[in-house]
């Protein structure tokens, strides 16, 4: 999106950049479960276009980003901190390179999860994105909260999300520790270099989840001010 479109936006809405800016990250993060699937089923032509796929929509949240950080107004017109707003769009953005760094290393070593463990895993991986999609539905109600004055039904909404994101957060773990236990069980039959990538990748899918949560913390923070 062009700056002085951009611009547009913002005289609409100082916020509603942020909330397109969280919609691009999901969408790019959402790519993983097909580009797991795929690489469970060995079609690596496929993996490679999805993962093609999640690179473009992250250099797109990042060109978001940077726009979003030159024009950003800043002073007594806008209705929450300008460093706040900042701070939720570093998070926000940090999903996106991490969905991009996932599937850039099971690409670059070809590493596909152990059929022993894939359950598991895709459970844990669905939970970790159910904490983006929650992050992404509580930005997309900062609209209506600037229509409220940050006061009333919109405001217990947003708290509930918020609760909810710190309690599938805590679930994303206790299924990490399952997918972690499951994979040491099996990892004497594997390449020892390709069982400590894998368990890096396990880590990082966490990290989607940790990340999401951030977004709610960041969140909170600003409702807590107004």
């Amino acid at each position: 999106m062009p700056v002085n479109s951009i611009l547009g936006v913002f005289a609409k809405s100082p916020l509603k950049p942020l909330e397109q800016h969280i919609d691009k990250v999901h969408e790019c993060a959402v790519l993983l479960v097909p580009f797991f699937d795929a690489t469970v089923a060995g079609d690596w032509d496929e993996a490679v276009k999805i993962r093609k796929q999640i690179s473009m929509l992250e250099k797109e949240a990042d060109s978001l980003k940077r726009e979003i950080r030159l024009t950003l107004p800043g002073g007594l017109f806008m209705p929450v901190e300008r460093t706040d707003l900042l701070e939720l769009l570093t998070q926000q953005d940090k999903i996106a390179n991490k969905a991009k760094d996932i599937s850039g290393r099971m690409i670059g070593r070809q590493l596909v999860i152990p059929q022993p463990v894939q359950e598991a895993f895709n459970a844990y991986l669905k939970r970790c994105l159910d904490a983006v999609t929650l992050a992404k539905q509580a930005i997309n109600e900062l609209d209506d909260l600037l229509e409220t004055g940050f006061r009333g039904r919109e405001v217990d909404l947003v708290a509930k999300m918020i609760n909810e994101l710190d309690s599938i957060e805590e679930d994303s773990d206790d299924l990490q520790i399952q997918v972690r236990r499951q994979l040491y069980a099996v990892e004497s039959e594997l390449n020892p270099v390709d069982v400590m990538f894998l368990y890096k990748v396990i880590e990082w899918v966490g990290g989607l989840a940790d990340l999401a949560e951030r977004v709610g913390s960041r969140l909170e923070l600003m409702l807590a001010r107004n």
